[in-house]
């Protein structure tokens, strides 16, 4: 027994699954899950005292490594002057300030405490901004665990959805039309159906929650165009994608040199550095519907707090166009790497990219992945030997296939090596998958 058997036996008499988020719970490649108890740079310690690299990086926010020092010393400094004041400071403009300059699309900033907090705002803002009810959203995208998004798909392309999960009301999930991604005529349909009461399109900027997904070329244009020219307003999600992609996020490598812009973004995990923090921007127009300026209400006792502002403002200001191209160097190692190890085991996949951003689908070698409907279709059960392997090896991936890989800038020559070293083997196992 280890030291993470014994604490997740105490954790399941105490939560729910023994987690606070589901997918910590290994529930779909199985076994015990790693309880961490340290971080720094490239590296994860457990409550055993077993070290891993980490491919997780905090689902995101630790960009710049675990535990970099100019990030802890202003938390620490944030500390020291108070945990909340229940009032503004001067840093929550500051961070405002940092989006502003690197994402032109952002006219007004409202700081909030998580992603899914800006995503219901953002949903809830376009309501009011446009007075209609309905929303569209794409299977396999996740936008937070709101009740209107936590939807599925219906019998028919321009048909409500249904509820996605227990504690969603019919009522609820029929205000949400859910298309298939990356289909625009699945689009043009539902607002040739119902386009007088949409109020928005919501999309992750590029899906990350299906497994990597790269938006077809001029996807999240014609989102913009259609939206526009029903006048409905387009919710780009960048809850994962901002600051983690490139300096003004995915939109920065898209949508600001294709010349579209979306109406309102949602930012999350990056923006805060490791705190929980987050954040909705976008039109003037738009942003200024929200209180105290207009009628739709939005409130938060840790919104902009001190301490997650101090980290926000220390990871954007050394998150430099150089740990950008950092970054992006190492995940095109890494991800050839690895298929250069599952060719070699001769198992069929493909490699989704968005950025810096990859995973691994497996046998879909022959057209990849474009949708939720490809990406649930793919040999999942060659995952959990792969997964275990490489945990077995000291190198912590995401304990899902359906989620991206990270990287950052603390992850050196060192770092990666171990996990070259560690990917023929998990290739093999992954190679030898039966079904279930």
């Amino acid at each position: 027994m280890t030291r993470s058997d014994d604490l997740f036996a105490h954790a399941q008499t105490l939560m729910p699954g023994g987690v606070n988020s589901p997918v910590r719970a290994f529930g779909s490649v199985g076994g015990t899950p790693r309880f961490m108890v340290s971080a720094k740079g490239a590296y994860l310690t457990d409550a055993d005292g077993k070290d891993y690299v980490d491919l997780v990086c905090s689902w995101g926010p630790a960009l710049l490594g675990h535990a970099h020092p100019a990030v802890l010393d202003a938390v620490h400094a944030a500390v020291d002057r108070g945990l909340s004041f229940g009032a503004s400071t001067p840093d929550e403009a500051r961070l405002a300030e940092l989006v502003k300059e690197r994402v032109s699309a952002v006219e007004r900033l409202r700081m909030v405490s998580t992603g899914t907090e800006a995503t219901m705002t953002a949903v809830r803002l376009a309501r009011g901004f446009t007075g209609r009810n309905l929303i569209v959203k794409f299977a396999g995208c996740y936008h937070g665990h709101l009740d209107g998004l936590l939807a599925a798909a219906g019998s028919g392309l321009a048909t409500m959805a249904l509820p996605g999960s227990a504690g969603v009301t019919e009522a609820a999930a029929a205000e949400t039309l859910v298309l298939p991604y990356n289909d625009l005529d699945a689009v043009e349909a539902a607002f040739s159906a119902h386009g007088e009461h949409i109020a928005a399109v919501i999309t992750e900027a590029a899906p990350a929650n299906m497994g990597v997904v790269t938006p077809g070329e001029g996807f999240n244009a014609a989102l913009s165009r259609i939206t526009r020219e029903h006048g409905a307003l387009l919710i780009l999600d960048e809850v994962l994608t901002g600051f983690r992609t490139g300096y003004a996020g995915y939109w920065g490598l898209t949508g600001a040199t294709e010349g579209w812009t979306p109406d309102l973004l949602t930012f999350g995990k990056v923006i805060g550095g490791g705190m929980p923090t987050a954040a909705l921007g976008g039109r003037a127009d738009v942003m200024d519907y929200l209180a105290p300026l207009g009628p739709v209400y939005q409130a938060g006792t840790l919104s902009g707090n001190p301490v997650a502002m101090a980290a926000g403002v220390a990871t954007l200001t050394h998150a430099t166009p150089e740990v950008y191209s950092f970054v992006d160097g190492r995940s095109l190692e890494l991800s050839a790497a690895l298929s250069s190890a599952l060719d070699a085991a001769g198992v069929d996949h493909s490699i989704q990219r968005a950025g810096n951003l990859f995973s691994v689908a497996f046998g879909t070698s022959a057209n990849g992945v474009h949708n939720y409907a490809e990406a649930q279709a793919q040999d999942v059960f060659r995952y959990a030997p792969f997964f275990h392997s490489m945990l077995d090896s000291g190198v912590y991936l995401p304990p899902s296939v359906f989620e991206a890989w990270f990287l950052s800038a603390a992850h050196d020559d060192a770092a990666m090596n171990r996990i070259f070293d560690a990917l023929p083997a998990a290739a093999k196992a992954a190679a030898q998958a039966i079904p279930a």
